[in-house]
């Protein structure tokens, strides 16, 4: 099993940057593929960025030259830097992971998820 718990959310406006948190624990973090999923009301779920356990990283288009994910394999958490945000990045945040090899940017390739934390761009 793993444990993740997201921080970091809260209310910016246009423009402005904020960093999430994801921190793990009850296994090995280094052997984990994590990443990043946002949903905003009425949408479905939606892949924001992936990094694997030898630091390779995936993105959505949406979010390109603006968002970075990285991690810490001695704090066992990963983080997302968003830059430039938009009011269209509004949503609910999740942490995923998986053990998983197989490079993945849907739902069903994650089998750990966290509580998700808000984000909110004001215009």
């Amino acid at each position: 099993q793993v444990q993740l718990v997201e921080s970091g959310g809260g209310l910016v406006q246009t423009g402005d940057s904020l960093k999430l948190s994801c921190a793990a624990s009850g296994r090995t973090f280094s052997s984990l593929a994590m990443a990043w999923f946002r949903q905003a009301p009425g949408k479905d779920r939606e892949f924001v960025a992936r990094v694997n356990w030898i630091g390779s990283t995936v993105y959505v288009d949406s979010v390109k030259g603006r968002f970075t994910i990285s991690r810490d394999n001695d704090k066992n958490t990963v983080y997302l830097q968003m830059n430039s945000l938009k009011p269209e990045d509004t949503a609910v945040y999740y942490c995923a992971a998986t053990a998983s090899r197989v490079s993945s940017t849907g739902r069903q390739g994650y089998h750990y998820w966290g509580q998700g934390t808000q984000v909110t761009v004001s215009s």
